[in-house]
């Protein structure tokens, strides 16, 4: 299969497998990865994604530009993916944390996945950059308008206009990922995420993530006032009492995302 999905211990991993290509994306990747994340959505047992690339050389190299099965030009950006690249990059509906286990290049539409996840974590030999710009083309999937609503501008301008090819620490210092070990340490360092994403109460993650999806644009006071429905899930649910109980008896809370 181009994308594979295990579920396991709450944890799915979404690993696009397409190595002899970078893990460049086609069309048929696209669908798969549109079904992957209407799955994620629907079942509850999952609280974490992590998402990555097969083999030691990339996370994902972007479009398959070999691929003749895809629209160009004006074609492709009156068709756009109303979620961005992979149907990720723009997703809004996607309510538990995603992170992005960069093992190798994340170029094109490969960064602009990590742009979508909720967090990066990147081997030291990892390359990043849109470089789209170098080849008369435009990170039109979630890529430019995503990256200036995360970064300063000048931090978003720099890597969107020189289309300049960025390392991993590069990519820390530009707040892209949030960690960069050596290339033998990331399975380790992802399991540390994991570890601590898993110990928080699945309802509080997804009520934070809702939230801060839901009031793109308003201001911090409106934002606040606004009755999203994993806000309101969360507040009245048992891993609520759960939590407040397990620390009076100092003991691990036990999550039933109720």
């Amino acid at each position: 299969m181009p994308v594979d999905y295990v579920l396991e211990d709450h944890v799915a991993r979404v690993t696009l497998n397409r190595p002899e290509r970078r893990n460049a994306v086609d069309a048929a990747m696209q669908a798969e990865l549109a079904s992957i994340w209407a799955e994620v959505e629907a079942n509850s047992e999952v609280r974490v994604v992590v998402l990555t690339g097969a083999g030691d050389q990339a996370f994902c190299a972007g479009d398959d530009m070999k691929s003749d099965e895809g629209k160009t030009g004006t074609d492709y950006w009156l068709d756009l993916r109303p979620d961005g690249f992979g149907h990720l990059t723009l997703r809004r509906t996607l309510s538990v944390p995603v992170l992005a286990r960069v093992n190798g290049f994340a170029l094109g539409g490969g960064m602009e996945l990590v742009i979508g996840c909720d967090l990066a974590v990147a081997a030291d030999t990892a390359e990043f950059g849109f470089v789209e710009p170098r080849l008369g083309r435009l990170p039109l999937d979630g890529g430019i308008v995503a990256l200036v609503r995360q970064l300063p501008s000048k931090w978003a301008m720099e890597v969107l206009l020189t289309g300049r090819r960025f390392t991993a620490e590069e990519a820390a210092r530009l707040a892209i990922v949030n960690e960069v070990v050596p290339a033998p340490e990331l399975d380790a360092a992802v399991e540390r995420w994991l570890g601590w994403l898993l110990a928080c109460a699945p309802l509080s993650l997804r009520a934070i993530k809702a939230v801060t999806k839901t009031t793109e644009g308003m201001t911090a006071r409106s934002a606040r006032l606004q009755q999203v429905p994993e806000l309101i899930e969360c507040l009245g649910s048992n891993d609520g009492q759960e939590g407040v109980r397990a620390f009076r008896e100092k003991r691990a809370p036990w999550w039933t995302a109720t």
